[in-house]
């Protein structure tokens, strides 16, 4: 395979997943890693990718935020598994603070029908999904809700955080790495998120290994505010015993 077939190839993979990593692409397409790099760099250079550590994302998602349709479909399969793995976190008849993000959502539809617990979110979707659940004593945080997000922001949802104590926040993030800590794109986003860190006594973050390097422009704690990360497999594991050193647990499934 010639150099721009290649290329070519590399484009497609990251826009259908969101992210490429060098090993993985050096596997698959027979090649070393620093052959991998180059073609990454040129695919930069062209404006068509965006390097990140380990691999690359498409162009403009560092500086653009997504909105519902497109959160939901990228890496759809990994975002069931995190969920699903989530469950065994859910402390039993307690209380949770349940973040904006699409991870998050399909953590609140796959809650057990027998499961009884105190829920509060200020996510529409999140909500949605809890609303019919018996076992669910829910509260809808209020505030402006951001049409990008369906999550409510502002004075009146830091307010409501800042008066409740829940046994495990599960939170979503844009971007998270040792380095450039747990960041996401718009600043009422950030304020509330720091806000459901500081509300409970464990913090659980859902993240797919697409978004490890990623810094956005707001910036909301360090990933050593996270007890447990929950991801997949995609992280390597030396970026995972990176994360596991500073203090963080990393469960990759």
């Amino acid at each position: 395979m010639y150099a721009p077939e290649r290329q070519q190839e590399i484009l497609r993979l990251a826009r259908e997943s969101g992210r490429v990593d060098v090993l993985s692409l050096a596997e698959t397409f027979q090649v070393t890693a620093e052959t991998v790099r180059r073609d990454l760099k040129s695919l930069d250079r062209a404006g068509l990718l965006r390097r990140v550590h380990g691999g690359a994302i498409p162009a403009g998602r560092l500086g653009f935020e997504p909105d519902l349709a497109e959160r939901e479909s990228t890496a759809a399969d990994e975002k069931d598994r995190i969920a699903r793995a989530a469950l065994a976190e859910l402390p039993a008849d307690g209380s949770v603070i349940l973040d904006a993000g699409s991870t998050i959502a399909r953590l609140a539809a796959e809650v057990p029908l027998e499961c009884g617990l105190t829920v509060v979110t200020h996510a529409l979707p999140v909500a949605a999904r809890l609303a019919d659940h018996p076992g669910i004593d829910l509260h809808l945080v209020g505030g402006r809700v951001r049409h990008r997000t369906r999550a409510a922001v502002d004075a009146w949802a830091l307010r409501a955080y800042g008066e409740i104590r829940a046994d495990v926040t599960f939170l979503a993030t844009n971007g998270f790495s040792p380095g450039g800590g747990l960041t996401t794109p718009d600043l009422a986003e950030a304020a509330v998120k720091r806000a459901c860190v500081s509300s409970a006594r464990r913090v659980v973050l859902l993240a797919d290994s697409a978004k490890y390097g990623q810094e956005h422009f707001a910036r909301f704690g360090d990933l050593t505010d996270v007890d447990l990360l929950i991801t997949d497999t995609g992280l390597s594991p030396e970026d995972a015993a990176a994360i596991e050193a500073a203090g963080t647990e990393v469960q990759c499934v």
